[in-house]
């Protein structure tokens, strides 16, 4: 059950990732909503990454983390 909550969480986060690059889907009410629990596990890594890099790499760390535990698990 677990394994399948963070494959399910992986999913969102890939589709938070491309969502990022489609301006016009952005404003999107669902957008929006998986953006907000994405950011949940993201912020945190982000205040480690400096703000000058050119892509945003917190979801690459955030899915390594989960597949980690899921290993570990």
């Amino acid at each position: 059950m677990v394994r399948i909550v963070l494959n399910l969480y992986l999913l969102l986060l890939i589709i938070d990732s491309i969502i990022s690059y489609i301006p016009s889907i952005k404003k999107q009410l669902w957008a929006m909503r998986i953006k907000k629990i994405a950011d949940y596990s993201l912020n945190p890594i982000r205040k480690f990454l400096p703000p000058d890099l050119p892509f945003d790499i917190s979801p690459i760390i955030v899915i390594l983390l989960i597949k980690i535990l899921e290993a570990i698990w």
